[in-house]
């Protein structure tokens, strides 16, 4: 055939410029897009080998990308369909749009990444760093081979040429503001995001196959930079915790961690999905990291920000979805109202939950042994959705300052006895920091009182909805306030002093110390009991320590300091010898065990605490 040329069937001249300027801030993915065309047109191929239709060996189908920086040129080059001439005018010179006015219309409201896929743009992205692009493409189909190039304006030229090799090579001519797609380890990078487990073999550059054989000068290997059947492509049937484990580590090579367990998701209706997802080890105080999750569509990466398909609890799981029903340009709005991502977010969440019943009924020692890996994952779960809450109530677990582990309906039957207050009101007793918090522990453990574990940052929430969802039930920290006022029972202690004595301690203790600190108050305890003791609120407590996570009002606690509890044992023997004291003895010893008070919750810093030091000396 002639030189044949023509005019791209667009109802505009600017074009080019279009895609160039709305989407060039993702324009990185045209890789991704002219890599997936190549993968498709030999997937289509195997498939119609199959089927009878293309005759012959198919031969070595790998796609090769390559670079020539004194042509400035980049190559996707495929073994695939490849195109006639007239399938070059089909595909190629005709844009899924009817008007330039559509077209910027829609890009006011739609994510870049959303818009190639949705106008047919997905050849065209080339145009965003190349300034021509040529294909070199010869069909399956006896028929001559074409040339067709663009220079990124609206004309096109297409021609006959000489070519043996079945297939299409896409040449890039890139433009001089995108040099960067010249270099090795730039193209490299976008391979292993974009491309890391295409079906179809991919290779960039060449290697050694060892360290030895570059020594004895053996010749090099086609470097292929994808794994073409990865782990969940396959059944879980044939694979060993082995190949999960080093499949974890392919995934994420930086993270030296086993992971603790895996769910292998396998579901073709009501719509199909395919992934694995890991339970990482967590820290008590985690770094939510919401990029752990990679999206695929049919092994095409697509994003790693999942939040509209994984409940937001899960963002904390590592791993991979596959779905062809989410397509491959995906926009946030998109997901949102789509049907089958719903139901995906569902099932996910159901599954999980499913492992972990699972996990708990088989072996629950090995879930205890974990459950400070992952009780702040199944925490988080129960605060944010209410089935996974219902699901959770047969595994969450509270562990107590012995290592005893106990369900949430377990722990009550074993406390309820010793733990329900005058009221009727069930006490969970519990502790956030074990080592800080000792003295108080002791005191609790004295009386016969269980005390478990809340030391994760999320607590405090997941606290209050406990208390929301059992009814008569209260937790309460250890050192929110005296031992005998954690469960206050029906006993009243009588106090040694008389009222003009009590009256004239608790007036010592207010002028010695600034009222704004502490509310005082005089309570009748044991002889053997601290002579004072500081507690602190739990409602007030609770609520500014969930401000400080960024939930609560800010308007009601954020501006406020914390107002301590001072209590005042008028039993102890120190007490009353402080009522016989002169006015400078006095207003030393107050101030010593006021510090002394502070020490035990961890609160006596900076000066204060100089000055306590340099006065123990002193009494000494």
């Amino acid at each position: 055939m002639s030189v044949e040329t023509g005019k791209i069937n667009v109802q505009t001249e600017n074009i080019f410029p279009i895609i160039k300027k709305f989407l060039y801030s993702d324009h990185e993915i045209f890789l991704r897009e002219l890599v997936s065309n190549a993968v498709d047109a030999t997937k289509k191929l195997k498939g119609l080998a199959q089927l009878g239709e293309a005759k012959g060996d198919l031969g070595d189908l790998t796609i090769e990308i390559k670079i020539d920086k004194e042509k400035n040129t980049l190559t996707i080059a495929d073994k695939g369909l490849g195109m006639t001439a007239e399938e070059v005018k089909k595909y190629i010179n005709q844009i899924a749009f009817s008007s330039a006015g559509e077209f910027v219309e829609k890009l006011k409201n739609t994510d870049s990444n959303a818009i190639i896929g949705n106008f047919g743009l997905g050849f065209y992205s080339a145009f965003m760093v190349a300034e021509k692009v040529e294909i070199y493409t010869k069909s399956y189909k006896d028929e001559p081979s074409v040339k067709w190039s663009c220079d990124g304006s609206t004309e096109f030229t297409l021609e006959e040429i000489e070519k043996t090799q079945r297939g299409s090579e896409i040449v890039l001519y890139i433009a001089e503001d995108s040099r960067e797609f010249l270099e090795d380890h730039r193209i490299k990078s976008l391979l292993n995001k974009y491309c890391k487990f295409l079906p179809i073999p991919i290779q960039f550059g060449i290697k050694f196959q060892s360290e030895e054989d570059k020594k004895e000068g053996k010749p090099q290997e086609p470097e292929i930079i994808n794994n073409p059947a990865p782990a969940w492509t396959k059944t879980p049937s044939s694979l060993t915790d082995e190949d999960y484990k080093n499949f974890y580590r392919e995934l994420y090579p930086m993270n030296f961690d086993e992971p603790l367990f895996w769910i292998h998701l396998n579901v073709d209706y009501p719509f199909n999905l395919t992934g694995i997802l890991y339970f990482p080890k967590l820290k008590k105080n985690f770094e939510v990291q919401k990029d752990k999750i990679q999206l695929y569509c049919n092994q095409v990466f697509v994003t790693d920000n999942v939040g509209e398909i994984v409940p937001e609890y899960l963002t904390l799981l590592h791993g991979v979805i596959d779905s062809p029903d989410i397509p491959l340009n995906v926009s946030r709005s998109y997901l949102q109202s789509d049907g089958n991502v719903k139901k995906i977010n569902q099932h996910i969440s159901k599954k999980v939950s499913d492992k972990l019943q699972e996990i708990f009924n088989s072996d629950r020692k090995q879930f205890e042994e974990k459950w400070s890996d992952i009780g702040l994952f199944v925490k988080y779960g129960m605060i944010s959705d209410e089935k996974f809450y219902e699901r959770s109530n047969g595994f969450a677990l509270f562990p107590t300052i012995e290592n005893a582990f106990y369900t949430f309906a377990e722990l009550k039957e074993k406390i309820a006895a010793n733990q329900t207050d005058k009221d009727g009101n069930l006490v969970v007793l519990y502790t956030s920091e074990e080592e800080e918090q000792h003295s108080y522990i002791k005191q609790v453990k004295e009386y016969g009182y269980e005390v478990v574990k809340l030391d994760t940052m999320i607590d405090n929430h997941f606290i209050q909805q406990l208390e929301m969802k059992n009814e008569k039930t209260q937790f309460k920290r250890v050192d929110a306030d005296i031992v005998s006022n954690l469960i206050p029972k029906e006993e009243e202690a009588v106090s040694v002093l008389s009222k003009e004595q009590e009256e004239k301690l608790k007036m010592l203790f207010e002028t010695t110390i600034e009222k704004t600190k502490a509310d005082i108050e005089l309570k009748a305890l044991s002889p053997t009991d601290a002579p004072i003791v500081i507690t602190r609120n739990e409602f007030m407590r609770r609520m500014m320590e969930m401000q400080k996570m960024g939930g609560g009002s800010p308007f009601m606690f954020g501006g406020m300091d914390e107002k301590l509890n001072l209590v005042i044992n008028t039993n102890h023997p120190i007490n009353a010898k402080l009522l016989e004291e002169d006015t400078t003895h006095q207003e030393k010893h107050i101030k010593q065990l006021y510090d002394l008070a502070l020490l035990s919750q961890n609160m006596l810093k900076g000066e204060a605490l100089t000055n306590f030091v340099q006065r123990s000396f002193e009494l000494i």
